[in-house]
């Protein structure tokens, strides 16, 4: 896997795997029980299922390559390096790499207390593969 961005691109992400159409790469960058920052890689074509933070909200920084992110009932997004997303807690989306490209962002969270990931559907393949 060529690393699209200059932060490390970790191991491979197996302990989410259920959770990702194709192969993601995770690497811890800082925790300290109040904040949790780690660069997220995907190969091209990959994404996570539709998912809820419960109680935290999560911050995406592309550092790298192109990728999508989309929240319910909305359109999908492209994010390219120096793009931010915001997701508020309670609010179902996914994030993922272009079709034809890697792509690596920086996820921020601040995990409260009680508050845990809700993993739902894949995203619809027709739906993804319709994206520029």
């Amino acid at each position: 896997m060529n690393n699209p961005s200059a932060f490390p691109i970790g191991e491979p992400n197996n302990a989410y795997a259920q959770y990702f159409d194709g192969q993601s790469y995770l690497a811890p960058l800082a925790s300290d029980g109040t904040v949790q920052v780690s660069n997220v890689t995907f190969e091209p074509g990959c994404t996570n299922h539709w998912h809820i933070h419960h109680k935290s909200c999560q911050i995406l920084l592309a550092v790298g390559g192109r990728g999508w992110y989309q929240v319910e009932g909305q359109p999908a997004h492209e994010l390219k390096p120096g793009e931010t997303a915001y997701i508020p807690p309670e609010t179902k989306h996914w994030h993922g790499a272009c079709a034809d490209e890697s792509f690596a962002h920086i996820a921020i969270m601040a995990p409260q207390e009680g508050a845990w990931n809700e993993w739902l559907e894949p995203v619809d393949a027709k739906a993804y593969a319709e994206l520029q």
